[in-house]
Order: structure tokens, then sequence, then C-alpha cells
């Protein structure tokens, strides 16, 4: 029975999402367990960093997305990863610590890295809030860009007037190519149509001349005489002279040859205008190509909008609109403020039985390392001692025994002598005596 109630409180503590949340906390649930009227409070802070987590994760999808364009698989790897970025950041900056009062500096660094930190979530949620406004100011300026683009080529490519056509300032990098243009007919046809309009003049002179000799003929040839001899009536001479005169005219001023010369060339000038008007309709068909592959090719370096495209819309908005100025920076402000709220409930709630209770078993824990670090140094300067005294006696020993051998050794070459003195005394005895 006892086994079985074991089993289902570990079960139960293995599946307790409140001692999940307060695992992001930090705290220790055996410390904690001595008050537990604060569980609530640890409880619900941990909520507050799981909240700060997801909501970095949002930002850090809608950043991830606009980034690359479109909605991607891919851009949940640094979602997550920035996820447990922000949730491990901010378990250690709400995690308890002991003395955290005593010490500001701590405490104004872990304020400053929440407050980064949440500029930094808050940006791509701002642009994600203001999206269709920023789209649009980004369409705008594109469509801007290529009106702008398509405005240039059209002036820096008109329709040549001559072989002498030269661009325009600043249009070194808006000309096209173009196989053939109406230049050089444009020429031709401008010369001719100065030497028609000359030639036609030259004619209406002769024409009005001539036409007033005419007149003059045809006012004296009405005029008959007659003639005594025959009764018969004839032309005065008058006449025939203003008809010779008449005559002369035309064969002095080429009047007939310059009416045809004019003829033809008003013939040629119409088929050169005929072949210059579908040149040009050639040419402006051309270059309406040449535009739209280089607005295609402008297109396609636009692409979707960058994330930096879109900060910078945003700003440009913002500067011409105080309401909509301060509605972005109260949405970042408010961003910040949620990205920064564990550490602000954190440090703004006051110590808590919990902290002191941490306080002085940090400060316990220390005395007691203290003095055993100090009971080790203690031992460890005993055993030193014994092992001199040990390694002092066993000197000592090593010095006697050495002393005594060489007592010993003395005292053995001493009996070795007398032996020898002995011996020898009894050999000359010996020796004496016989």
């Amino acid at each position: 029975m006892t086994d079985t109630a074991a089993t289902a409180e570990s079960s139960s503590r293995r599946f307790d999402v409140a001692r999940r949340l307060r695992v992001l906390t930090g705290v220790d649930e055996d410390l904690l367990s001595r008050v537990r009227y604060e569980r609530n409070k640890y409880t619900a802070l941990g909520g507050v960093v799981l909240g700060t987590s997801v909501v970095a994760a949002f930002s850090m999808w809608n950043f991830a997305t606009q980034a690359l364009g479109r909605v991607s698989v891919l851009a949940l790897i640094p979602t997550v990863i920035w996820m447990l970025f922000v949730l491990n950041l901010d378990r250690w900056l709400v995690t308890p610590q002991p003395n955290t009062r005593r010490r500001v500096g701590p405490l104004l660094l872990r304020l400053l890295i929440a407050l980064v930190l949440g500029a930094v979530v808050a940006e791509p949620l701002v642009l994600r809030i203001f999206a269709t406004a920023v789209e649009e100011r980004v369409t705008d300026q594109r469509n801007d860009t290529l009106d702008q683009l398509r405005g240039n080529l059209v002036r820096c490519n008109p329709v040549p007037a001559g072989t002498e056509a030269k661009p325009g300032a600043g249009c070194g990098r808006y000309i096209l190519t173009f196989g053939a243009t109406p230049g050089g007919q444009s020429d031709e046809l401008t010369s001719l149509r100065s030497d028609a309009a000359a030639l036609q003049k030259r004619v209406d002179r002769d024409n009005n001349k001539l036409e007033g000799i005419d007149q003059d003929v045809r006012d004296e040839c009405r005029r008959l005489i007659r003639i005594a001899s025959t009764g018969l009536y004839q032309r005065t001479s008058e006449c025939l002279r203003l008809r010779e005169k008449a005559k002369d005219y035309r064969a002095t001023h080429h009047t007939a040859e310059n009416e045809r010369r004019l003829e033809a060339m008003n013939d040629r000038i119409a088929k050169i205008g005929g072949r210059l008007t579908t040149s040009r309709s050639t040419f402006l068909k051309d270059r309406a190509q040449g535009v739209e592959r280089r607005l295609a090719k402008e297109r396609a370096e636009q692409q979707e909008i960058g994330v930096l495209e879109r900060m910078r819309a945003l700003d440009e908005l913002a500067s011409g609109n105080p309401v909509l100025f301060v509605g972005i920076w109260l949405v970042r402000a408010l961003f910040v403020l949620l990205d920064a709220l564990p550490v602000l409930v954190k440090f703004l709630s006051g110590d808590s039985a919990y902290d002191r209770m941490l306080t002085s078993e940090s400060n316990t824990a220390v005395k007691i390392h203290g003095e055993r670090l100090r009971l080790a140094e203690r031992r460890a300067m005993a055993d030193t001692e014994i092992a001199q005294d040990a390694i002092e006696q066993e000197v000592r020993r090593s010095r006697a025994e050495s002393e005594a051998a060489h007592r010993e050794h003395t005292a053995a070459m001493h009996i070795r002598v007398r032996q020898a003195v002995n011996s020898l005394e009894d050999e000359l005895r010996r020796t004496s005596a016989v």
C-alpha cells in the first residue's frame, strides 16, 4: 500500500504542470516546500517566463518569414532556437540569487539585458502589426521607382531626329541598344524637304511670272488687225512678240524641267516618309520591348519585401504622421515591457520568504564550506606535522643505528687487533723457547 502511494505521488509530480512552470523560475523545490504559500507566486512567474518566450518565438517566426519572403518550414529552425534562447535567458534573469538586494549592479544589468532583448523581440511584431500600411508604402515606392525608370528610359531614348542626335544629361545608364534607327532616313528626308521647298518657291515664282506674261499674251492676242491688201485679219506684232517672250522665259528658266524635278522630289519624299513612318513604328516597338525588359529586370531585383525595406518604410510612415509615430512607439514599448516583465515582476515584488531563506541557506553553506576548508587545512597541517615528526624520528633512529654499528665495528677491530697481537706474542715466545 505504501509503494502504491509513493508511485502515485511520483507520477503526480512528474505530470505536475505547476511544478514544470516553477522549473522555469529556477527555484529549489525542496527549499520552496518549506514555504508552500509562495508556490503560486513562482508558478505565475514561470507562466510569465513561458509567455515571453512564446511571444519571442512568434516574433522570430514573423522575422524569418519576412526574410524568406514566404511561409516555410525552414522558419521553424530559427524560431525554436530563439524561443529556447529567450526561455533560458529569462530563466537565468529571474532565478533567485542570494544577497541580490544588497547589490544594485546585477539588478541593473539584468534589467538592461531584458530591455535590449525586448527591443529586439518587439521590432518584428511591430512590423507585423503595421504590415498592411508598410506593404502599401513599399509598393507605392516601388511603383514610383518603376515609373521614374520608365520615364528616364523614354526620355533618354527618343525617336532619333537625325544621325547627330545625342542623349540628354544623366542618361548613361538608361541608354538602350537598337539594331537600326530612323535617324539616317530622317536626315535625308529633312534635306530633301528643304530642297523641295526651295525648288517649290522657285517654281512658284516662275509660274507667277509666266502667268503674268501669258495673261498679257491672251489680252494682246485677242486683238486682230485687218490687212488692207488682202482684207484678212491677223495677230498683232505685239502678240507675236509676247508669245516669243513667253517661250524664251520657259526655255531660259526651265519651268517644265523644274516642275518634273519637283514632282519627282515630292514622290521621293512620300516614299521616304512612308519608310520613315514604318521605321519609327519599328523603333517605337523595339523601344517599348526594351523598356519592358528593363522594368522586368527591375521587378525581378525587387522580389519580396525585405525586413530592412519594411523598417525603412515604417520609419518613413512614422516621420510623416505624428499619430502613427506615437502609435508605433507605444506598441514597441508594450512589447519591450512584456519581454522585460519577468525581471520586473521578480525584482519589483520585493524580498520573499524564499529569498530570505535562500540567502540564509547560501550564507550558511558558505560558512560551513569555510569551516570545512579550515578543518581540512588543520587536518592537512596535522598530517604534515606527524609526517615530519616521523621523518625526524626515523632520521634519529638511523643516526643511532649508524653510530652503534660504527662502535661495534670499532670494537671488533680492536678485538681483532688484540687477537693479532696476542698471536704474534705467542709466536715470538715459541720461537724464543726453541
